[in-house]
Formats: C-alpha cells, structure tokens, sequence
C-alpha cells in the first residue's frame, strides 16, 4: 500500500525499460504553504519537485542533489533539492503579477544547474547546461539524454493540490528485446492527461497507458518535505559577523531579522538574544 507521497519504480520486463512513479500531495502543498505563488508558477515549481525526486531517487549513498533553473524571465529562479532519503525542499523567486504564458517565455535564456553533494566527495560536483525545452520536462528530457546517454521521457503534472511524474528510459538492450518496444511505450503514455496524473491510483494509471506490458513493480519509498528550523546554524552565522558588526545591525535596524528563503523561515534576534550569544562561557 502505497502513502500520499512516494516513489515507485518499475520495469518493462520483455522491453529492457525502466520506469517509475513519483507522486507528491502533502509534501507539496507544505513545500508552497505561506508563499503565495501564482498558479504558473506553482505548475513549474510542482513540476520540478516531481522530476527532481525521480533524479534523486538514483542516489545511493548519503548526499543531495540540488537543480536550479536561472534565467532572465519573469520566473527568475526555481531551485529543488532531494536527499537519498527522499527528502524534498526547494522554491521560487519570480515577480509580481506572472502571467500564464509559455514555459520559454516565463524562464527567459538562462541555465540548469546541478549541484550534486555525496558523502566522499571532495567537493561537490557542478554541471551546468543551457535551458533547452519548451517545459519543465523537455528541459530534463534534453539533460538526462546529456548526461546519460539514454533517451528519456517525462510525463509531468502540477497544481496547488498535487504533483506527479512519470518516468520512463530506455536501457542498452532494449531494442534487441523488442524493436518497436519503446516507440510503443512512448506512444500508449503520450495519451496521458494531467489529471490522469494527478488523481488516478498508480495501478489504475498503469492499467490505462499499459494493458498489454509485463510490468513488474518494487516497493514503494516515501517522500517527504524536510526543510526544518536551523537556529545553530544561523547563530554561527552572526558569531563569524562578530558582536560589533552585530550591534552596529541591532543600531540600524532594532532587530537581525534573517530570512531562510528555500525554507520559508524568518529568524529574528533581539539585542538581548545577541548580548547572549556573545556572552562569555563559563565554566563550571
């Protein structure tokens, strides 16, 4: 039984292609809680929440894979991040007033950006490719062929309430398996709606775009929004400013107030709550 949120992978078994699900409902609508974003945007954003777990799905050990789409349109940034626990937090940074337009005309020229952090790494790894699609989809179609090697298609969805994606790639083998087996597959999902997406159980939607597939499903992940508080984090932040630069702050404006925009949270220290920080330790 799968939950609200999760990640199931899958596989064609006589085609050599391999699949999966991801489905997100209250991870995303805690991820857009407090954010007001325009309907275009919430598509984009819930978009790429969706393909970014299906990406980060494929991590192995402990690390986090971070995209970011930067350009020159009104949507001036998406950025999503996903753990190899499944664990999902990103946003947006757009304007005022977005108007329902194209993908290309609502991102502008601009670059997808990975960042991908792993335990053993020396420093994270950076690759950084042009926007290329005319959606969210097509954009990560164009870099997993990159990267991979492997034709790939994404079949996405978003809206306040939900987002999905459906991946499917051809392995090496595939068309020795069957010649016309991943034309066909491409085909039978292309007739799928958003709200075919969005609302049908996963065995019914495969039921629908598959009737004559051997298809053999793994065992569900759960997926979650895990963006909590880091009040260590930002007092170390304000103890390497230092207390003078810190006080000349607390002059000018009464409080430190720092936003921590991926996560939606405001910190706010008082001039007591700086007096503490800087206090001397002592020692018992």
């Amino acid at each position: 039984m799968t939950g609200p949120d999760f990640f199931r992978a899958f596989l064609f078994e006589q085609l050599d292609i391999r699949a999966a699900l991801v489905r997100l409902g209250p991870s995303w609508e805690a991820m857009q809680a407090g954010r007001g974003y325009a309907a275009p945007v919430l598509g984009l954003l819930g978009e790429m929440a969706a393909v970014s777990v299906l990406i980060g799905a494929n991590l192995k050990h402990v690390g986090r894979l971070t995209f970011q789409l930067k350009g020159d349109g009104p949507v001036g940034m998406l950025v999503m991040d996903c753990d190899e626990q499944l664990r999902l937090r990103g946003m947006a940074r757009c304007g005022e007033g977005i108007p329902v337009a194209p993908v290309p005309e609502l991102l502008g020229d601009g670059q997808l950006i990975l960042s991908l952090d792993a335990m053993g790494m020396s420093q994270p790894y950076q690759s950084l490719v042009p926007i290329d699609g005319d959606s969210i989809a097509a954009i990560f179609e164009h870099y997993l062929l990159r990267s991979e090697q492997q034709p790939t298609r994404l079949f996405l969805a978003a809206d306040a309430h939900g987002a999905t994606g459906l991946f499917l790639q051809k392995l090496p083998d595939a068309d020795a398996r069957d010649p016309d087996g991943w034309d066909r597959v491409q085909c039978y999902a292309e007739t799928v709606r958003p709200d075919e997406l969005n609302t049908l159980s996963m065995e019914t939607l495969l039921t629908r775009l598959f009737p004559d597939e051997a298809i053999r499903l793994f065992d569900p992940r759960p997926v979650v929004y895990h963006c909590p508080e880091d009040w260590e984090k930002v007092r170390g932040m304000l103890q390497t400013l230092g207390h003078a630069e810190c006080k000349s702050m607390l002059r000018e404006q009464g409080e430190i107030s720092i936003q921590d925009e991926i996560c939606n949270h405001r910190y706010r220290f008082s001039a007591a709550d700086i007096d503490a920080l800087f206090a001397p330790r002592t020692v018992h």
